[in-house]
């Protein structure tokens, strides 16, 4: 990711020891130029992308704002390749003050054929930051190199939405989450809408209405369905619901949860109108009266909320539609965390699959 200060090394027909000593030598170079110049030591990150996409995952990775990981590993997949093309950039974003460290933040890409891709693993190994983290992320599939590398990483990256088949999505994503950490684009694009359901029964007197919940229904873009079924998921892991299988009905997916005092009503509805992945809308309904609707709007969600009474209030949540860059570089922050909600929520949203 280009900055206000770069070094730059290449090199055609080159191996991972060669590229592993051009980067210490780089950075060696950069310290002596300047002591304040310091390696950002976090985060590895390796992405397996298709040559024909990478400008485009190139420029995702530029706009993810302070989430860079500190050293970002490259696999460019061009299939008829025989041999090892390289690039390698250190760059830091400010130049550097008395007093003040200036951060420098690694970038190697490296340009492999179909050739390479069963021995993957010993050209990354050389290449990421030892005793750091490394989250792994394939873009366009490649699911073969991800299971390669999983001996070499901590945490893998990926978007359910971008697997056609709901189970196949589904299994994927619980295959790996049995042997690594797992960062869901689909689940944090839930994120505001999680939080804006938590936040409305946090009072104290509302807690209680959590276990009257009569009806959900979801609305999300035509490509979500598995989001869809991740936020339901979560609703159920939550409270307790059993699942059942939901029913395809007219292009929804339809079906209840059994709850400790009644079945619950589902429905996922596609919206032929959202042009973004993800949730378009929420509605949820209570026995007890109380009803909240959520909508994607200008700004954020837009929140339209009813008690038992009849009294209504509609307010802006703001700031909660982030973007694709958002999301992603929420992502490559939660390598570093831990959601201990996603697994159940994922097992949840695949009893409910149909």
């Amino acid at each position: 990711m280009p900055g206000v200060s770069d070094s730059r090394w290449a090199a055609q027909g080159t191996n991972p020891g060669e590229i592993e000593a051009a980067l210490r030598g780089m950075l060696k170079e950069r310290h002596a130029e300047n002591e304040s110049y310091v390696p950002a030591r976090v985060l590895n990150m390796v992405c397996v992308v298709d040559k024909a996409w990478s400008g485009e995952i190139a420029n995702r990775l530029r706009q993810v704002g302070r989430y860079h990981a500190s050293r970002t590993v490259v696999l460019s997949v061009d299939p008829p390749r025989r041999s090892l093309d390289a690039v390698a950039t250190i760059s830091s974003d400010v130049h550097p003050k008395a007093g003040e460290f200036a951060l420098l933040r690694e970038t190697v890409i490296v340009e492999v054929g179909d050739k390479h891709l069963p021995a993957l693993d010993t050209i990354v190994d050389p290449l990421v930051v030892t005793d750091l983290p490394t989250l792994l992320w394939s873009p366009h599939g490649h699911p073969e190199a991800i299971d390669l590398l999983l001996p070499l990483a901590q945490v893998v990256l990926l978007d359910s939405v971008d697997e056609p088949d709901l189970h196949e999505a589904l299994d994927r994503a619980e295959g790996l989450a049995r042997k690594v950490y797992v960062v869901d684009l689909a689940w944090l694009r839930s994120t505001p809408w999680r939080e804006r359901v938590a936040a409305t029964f946090d009072p104290d007197n509302l807690r209680p209405d959590l276990r009257t919940i009569s009806a959900v229904t979801i609305r999300h873009h035509p490509e979500s369905t598995v989001a869809a079924l991740l936020l339901i998921g979560w609703l159920a892991s939550r409270l307790d619901w059993e699942p059942s299988k939901l029913i395809a009905r007219n292009g929804s997916l339809a079906g209840k949860a059994h709850a400790r005092r009644q079945d619950v009503d589902l429905l996922l509805e596609p919206e032929p109108s959202q042009s973004v992945r993800g949730l378009a809308g929420l509605t949820l309904e209570t026995a007890s009266g109380r009803h909240l609707e959520l909508d994607r709007g200008p700004g954020g969600l837009r929140a339209h909320y009813r008690n038992r009474r009849g009294d209504e209030r509609e307010w802006t949540v703001l700031g909660a539609s982030r973007g694709e860059p958002g999301i992603l570089g929420e992502g490559i922050r939660q390598a570093l965390l831990r959601d201990p909600t996603y697994s159940p929520a994922l097992d949840a949203a695949h009893a409910f699959a149909p």
